[in-house]
């Protein structure tokens, strides 16, 4: 529909949610560095060993506009989601939601009942969006991970993350 004062119209895009897989990793540069999408595809191997899926929210062109993790090994009886990442022209759109709920399956699907989070502490928008998932903080910690600088140098990047978790039962 196209609204009478901007000009401006709604469009419906069809999307699904399938493993990410390191052909889409090319199309995956919206998410990250190229140190980032190095550690990607690490984790993409650990895919293949079962320790993690990784999903990404594709279009019906197949391109990856959300992408993300469950690390099954952080914590015991419980799936970690991580490295959650929207195309930031389609943030707010209910990617992230859609997402989040694909990888509470899988860890139902694993016969799990917990899933838990990190979100930084300056990331109010993430937080929001998880408490209205369901999400409830239980603790803080330091993180911690390297990332590339824009000349390419190798950083360390620090901050204090709220732990989130969800009872999927």
């Amino acid at each position: 529909m196209t609204s009478p004062h901007t000009g401006a119209a709604d469009i419906v895009v069809s999307v699904h949610v399938r493993d990410l897989t390191p052909a889409d990793l090319p199309y995956c540069t919206w998410s990250g560095s190229a140190a980032h999408l190095r550690q990607v595809a690490r984790e993409l191997a650990r895919a293949e060993a079962g320790e993690v899926d990784y999903l990404a929210v594709r279009t019906a062109a197949g391109l990856p506009v959300a992408i993300g993790g469950v690390d099954y090994r952080v914590s015991p009886g419980a799936g970690t989601l991580w490295q959650l990442a929207v195309l930031p022209a389609l943030q707010s759109c209910g990617l992230g939601s859609l997402l989040v709920r694909a990888a509470e399956d899988r860890i139902r699907a694993r016969g799990l009942r917990r899933a838990e989070l990190g979100v930084e502490d300056d990331n109010p928008r993430a937080r929001a969006l998880y408490e209205r998932l369901g999400y409830t903080a239980f603790d803080r910690k330091p993180d911690a991970w390297d990332e590339e600088a824009p000349d390419g140098s190798i950083r360390r990047y620090e901050t204090m993350c709220t732990l989130l978790r969800k009872d999927l039962a």
